[in-house]
């Protein structure tokens, strides 16, 4: 049912960083609620569900720093996670922490305005939600919203269209089919080989080559996750001296 709720805070979107902005805030002593569109927490990890999908980042590094029990417990299984293992890893942050009493999922922000004589921000959703908040964040991300190209006939189209960032939840079964990909992207680039092996036929439409090199992924080594717990606070230290805050290896597993 619609209602109405006073917050210090609402944030919106519930991926990594809407989750650690409610966790965060929340320490400070704000009240605060999270409006994800989604049914489940994960932002990026919760939409883009296409074959292949998986971090670039390794995931000893990509993964929160907040709670040093939370990152000598957490197991990853293989050095680059793929996107079940992540998702399930921002189910557990959210259950670890109690974030889903303060969590409106399946709810989408329909619009949102200043009061200039509260001061206070007036947000409502979809179904009819109002949230007064003195502050408003958008955790949603560089990722939240799926270019679906006008492409000519596109709407015409008889067979099966999907986009990687809104992928069904339910097998795409591309068996023995003829499958046209368009654009070479990240998505492209890892979803292209998994659709090439059930696939009768693949076409890619490219307008500008990607640069990638070799994953070389491979099952989490114990002895090298071993290291990096031994001394994480120096581990984050080290990525924070980088340039792209990530890719300083203490353990070594180049």
């Amino acid at each position: 049912m619609a209602g109405n709720e006073t917050v210090d805070v609402v944030v919106v979107g519930a991926g990594f960083g809407g989750l650690y902005l409610l966790h965060r805030l929340r320490v400070l002593g704000f009240s605060v609620v999270v409006v994800e569109a989604g049914d489940d927490v994960g932002g990026t990890w919760f939409w883009n569900r296409y074959p292949g999908a998986r971090c670039d980042v390794e995931s000893l590094e990509y993964s929160y720093s907040f709670d040093a029990d939370l990152a000598q417990d957490w197991h990853w299984s293989e050095r680059y996670a793929a996107q079940p293992e992540i998702l399930a890893y921002a189910r557990h942050v959210a259950d670890r922490f109690d974030l889903r009493r303060d969590l409106r999922c399946s709810t989408r922000v329909s619009g949102a305005s200043f009061d200039e004589g509260s001061e206070r921000w007036m947000v409502h959703s979809d179904a009819g939600d109002t949230w007064s908040a003195q502050w408003l964040v958008l955790a949603t991300g560089c990722l939240s919203s799926a270019n679906v190209p006008d492409l000519p006939g596109l709407r015409e189209f008889a067979g099966v269209t999907v986009h990687t960032g809104r992928w069904p939840r339910d097998p795409v079964d591309v068996v023995g089919k003829r499958v046209a990909v368009v654009g070479t992207g990240s998505s492209a680039i890892q979803a292209v080989p998994l659709i090439a092996r059930e696939a009768s036929e693949v076409t890619v439409f490219q307008r500008t080559a990607t640069y990638a090199v070799p994953a070389r992924n491979r099952p989490t080594d114990v002895a090298d996750e071993a290291s990096v717990k031994a001394d994480y606070p120096a581990f984050r230290a080290a990525n924070q001296r980088m340039s792209t805050a990530f890719g300083a290896r203490l353990g070594g597993s180049g």
